[in-house]
């Protein structure tokens, strides 16, 4: 695996993670994942920090097991930059429909990949 691969794969990975509801649930895996820096604009159009996104993750929808989950299609992403990658991809969670946007970097290898960016947009019902 060439080093661009590992480094997109290694964020399609965490996305990944972030999406499980035991990830969600649990502020400490969370935080693992998240960059300090965080920031995330919701699908409502919310602004979301690193704190308010730690506080209320276990809370957002997605975060029980016996809820629904995201089912996530089409993940791919793509290397910016060396520790830069954007993944992108579209979710369902019941009957709900999102396209989603995230950027993840690398600072160092102690500190590992970490989102660093996030947007997601719902996708209104009978839109291709």
């Amino acid at each position: 695996m060439s080093d661009e691969s590992a480094q997109v794969a290694a964020a399609i990975a965490g996305e990944l993670r972030l999406l499980d509801p035991e990830v969600r649930a649990d502020r400490e895996a969370a935080a693992e994942l998240l960059d300090p820096e965080f920031t995330e604009v919701g699908a409502s159009g919310r602004r979301y920090t690193y704190e308010q996104t730690l506080a209320g993750l276990q809370d957002r929808a997605g975060a029980s097991q016996d809820g629904p989950r995201y089912e996530p299609s089409g993940m791919t992403g793509v290397l910016l930059a060396p520790g830069l990658v954007q993944v992108t991809f579209e979710a369902r969670l019941g009957d709900r429909r999102s396209r989603h946007s995230s950027l993840w970097r690398r600072r160092d290898e102690a500190s590992g990949w970490r989102m660093y960016y996030h947007h997601a947009t719902l996708v209104p019902p009978g839109v291709e």
